[in-house]
Order: structure tokens, then sequence, then C-alpha cells
């Protein structure tokens, strides 16, 4: 058997590798092909496909490059870089290929279909819609650009659109994966844990196995406080995932909620040895370190967390977790460059400026504090915490007639507000204060 032919031959048992799912020793035979002909392209694709399938994005891409340089006419091979790209987190990569591909190949609905999921990524909301129209327009009836326009619906928050997107898809394409597990999500992100508890069930009846299913099941009970079935959920993730950390992780969360801190430092321990980037352990194990009362701990946590936020983008809930607890953990200063850039890019989100207020104030630096607080206001007239920290401001400064009106606009807002009490108590001590030292300077 000459060269070509026995490496033929190694791609064909490549092949029955990759369709038993067997990755590691599909890559082994087509690495073989390949060192015996390293140019045909469609081998170097087949070798990106196998590594992609294992999770292996830099791997893939790296083959589908080489596949790219053999072939650059070839649509399909754009199309696969693109996805790849998706899936290592680098959507901008991932759009050039993308629109390369629908150049190349007008007609080809997966490089708009997946460019809507590249947009949304990207929070490029009107540009993922005219990537779901463009779909539209060559299939009117995409159940996969229906799917991925839920999912950038989701991501923007307008869960009435996700729900009637993601509902079409299933309608369309019953079998579409995971496509009932993501309009529970999007059930649960709208207040209806009832119907996304029945769309979960739905899906692991389809496929018992689902892990992801099953992680996202045991999170709605987790909410619903169904903490016993939760558990059940993710114990059963365990067994067909011994090293799944977000399993560990919410083994852990439940134990917290329970009150067992020992098994939940354990479980949370054991989700960041797998996976030291998770995202909210180390916010965990610093809880932890502050019930116990070991504060250099927490305080080491939470700085480590703090260069994690410098070096990634964090969604605005774990940037107001992780500020709220340096703040408590005093570490106040630290808590305002946290802040800080978070502000820097959410330049009009009030919530990014009321932190930013909220960890001003509590350096103690009132004028800085009060400043960031007006602009929260001015962007959200109605905010009930800026409006709080302005009236506790003008307190501490003994503006007594300014505190009292922010106390009145803070009653309007919301007069349930637990702080009014205090508030308006405080301010009478204030002034009582003030007038009983002019009597006595008198």
């Amino acid at each position: 058997m000459n060269d070509w032919s026995e490496a033929e031959s190694f791609v064909e048992r490549a092949h029955e590798l990759y369709e038993a799912g067997r990755w590691a020793e599909a890559e082994a035979a087509l690495r073989r092909a390949l060192a015996l002909n390293p140019y045909r392209a469609e081998w170097h694709f087949n070798l990106g496909l196998t590594l992609e399938a294992a999770g292996r994005w830099d791997e893939a891409e790296r083959a589908l490059k080489q596949a790219h340089e053999l072939d650059g006419n070839d649509d399909q091979i754009m199309l696969m870089l693109g996805m790849t790209c998706l899936r290592a987190g680098r959507a901008n990569d991932a759009l050039s290929w993308l629109e390369r591909a629908a150049r190349m190949n007008p007609d080809r609905i997966d490089a708009y279909v997946h460019q809507i999921e590249a947009f949304a990524a990207l929070k490029r909301w009107d540009e993922a819609e005219q990537a779901f129209y463009m779909a539209m327009q060559l299939d009117g009836g995409h159940a996969g650009a229906f799917a991925n326009m839920g999912e950038a619906q989701l991501l923007r928050g307008d869960t009435r659109r996700a729900i009637a997107c993601l509902r079409e898809a299933a309608q369309r394409e019953p079998t579409l994966p995971r496509v009932h597990a993501r309009l529970a999500s999007a059930y649960a992100d709208a207040g209806r844990p009832a119907r996304a508890l029945e769309l979960y069930v739905r899906q692991l009846r389809e496929d018992p196995g689902d892990v992801d299913t099953l992680l996202d099941l045991a999170c709605l009970l987790i909410d619903m406080n169904r903490l016993g079935e939760a558990h059940e959920r993710l114990r059963r993730v365990l067994e067909l995932d011994p090293n799944e950390s977000d399993a560990h992780f919410y083994m852990g969360e439940i134990a917290m909620r329970c009150g067992r801190i020992a098994e939940a430092e354990g479980a949370y321990r054991v989700a960041r040895k797998l996976d030291p980037e998770h995202p909210d352990v180390c916010r965990r194990l610093a809880r932890v370190a502050l019930q116990r009362g070991e504060v250099g701990e927490a305080r080491r946590l939470l700085r480590r967390e703090a260069k994690r936020a410098a070096d990634n983008d964090l969604p605005p809930e774990e940037y107001a977790a992780l500020v709220s607890m340096m703040v408590e953990a005093r570490l106040a200063k630290d808590a305002v460059h946290v802040a800080s850039d978070f502000v820097k890019g959410n330049e009009t989100d009030a919530g990014a400026w009321q932190l930013f207020s909220m960890a001003l104030l509590n350096t103690g630096d009132v004028r800085q504090g009060v400043i960031a607080a007006r602009e929260v206001i001015r962007l959200n007239p109605g905010h009930t915490g800026a409006l709080h920290n302005l009236a506790l401001a003008s307190i501490r400064t003994q503006h007594f007639a300014r505190a009292g009106v922010f106390i009145a606009r803070l009653a309007k807002a919301n007069s349930d507000d637990p702080a009014l009490r205090r508030l308006r108590w405080m301010r009478f001590i204030g002034r009582a204060r003030r007038l009983m030292g002019r009597r006595l300077k008198g």
C-alpha cells in the first residue's frame, strides 16, 4: 500500500471513530493521514471538526485555518471558522468569518443564523435583527434563526419577544437541540417558573442525560426553594460528569441556604479547583470567610475577584455583588476602583452610577458621592437608592432642609421604603442637636 492509499484508509477510520464519538482516536488517525499528505484541505477541515467536537476551540481554529489556506473559496470552511470563534467567545473574529462566508455564498442561510448570535454577543441589537431578516428572506420558517433571535432577545432583556421567537422555533422544529430548555429559560426570566418547569421536564424526557438542562432545572428549583429536588438533579449531573464545576457550585449554594457552612465551603472549593475562573466561586468563599469572621481571607479573595473584573467584562449583577461585598469587608477604596471601571463602560446606566456613589460615600468622599448620586437621578429621577444616598449625605453635612426634600421624593417614589423612618429620625436628631448647640453657645 502506498502512502496515498494508507492516508485514505486513516481518513476512513477517522470518520468511523468520529461517528462513534471517539474524538481522541479520530484526531490521531487524521493526524497520521495528514503526516502522509498535508495538502488535502478537507482532511484539515475534518480535523477541525473533530477538535471542535472535543471542545478544543483554539486547536480547531488552527486546523480550519490550514484548510482555508489550501482552499480559500470554500464557504463551508469559513462558516465553521466563524462558529468555532463563537464557541471560543471571540464574537468579533466570528463575525469576520461569517460575513465572508455570506459574501462567498449569499444563499448560505447558516451564515446569517450564526451572525444573529455573534451580533447579540456584542450587544449590536439592530444588526442582529438585520441578520435575522436576511435569514428570513432565504427561509421564512428557519427554526434556528428563530431560536437564535430568541436568545438575542433574552440577552437584551425582552422576555416577551424571546418567548415568541423560541416558541416559534419549537413549533417549527421540535427536535432542535435544547429548544424546549431554551424556551424554559425565557419563561423563568419572565417570572413564570411553573411553565419553565414543565418545559425543562419535557426536554429531559427527550434527553435524560442532558447535563446543561439538568443544571438549568436545578437552578430553577433552587430559585423556587425546592432544595431537595434541586439536590437530586445536581446529584444526577455528578453521576454523569463528576468534574462538572457548576454542579459542585450549586451544591454549595444549597448547603449555604441550609446553614451548612462547612459543607458549602467544601463544595465551593471543589468547584474552584475544577474551574479556577468560575465567575462566582471567589465571592462565595469570601462570604463564607466573612461569616466566620476571617476578614483577611475575605479581602484576599475579593481582591482576586477585583482583578478578574478588571480583566473581563462582567455582567452588571456581578459588579454589584462584588462592590457590595468589598464595602462589607471594609475595602471601600478598592470598591471605588471597581465601580469606577464599571461606570466607564456604562455611562448611561443609572445602576452603575449608583454603585459608584455607594462606594464613594463609604470612603467618606461625600462630595464625589453626591455628584455620582445626582447623575443617577438625572438618568432615573425616581431611583430610590440614589434618593436615599442624597438624603443621608445631606444629613451628614447638616443640610437638613435639602435632606427633607430628598426624603419627601423618596416617600413619593416608594412610601413603603423601610429606610424612610430611619432617615426621618436621623434628620430630626440632627436638627435637634444643631439647635441645642446654638442655644448652648448663646
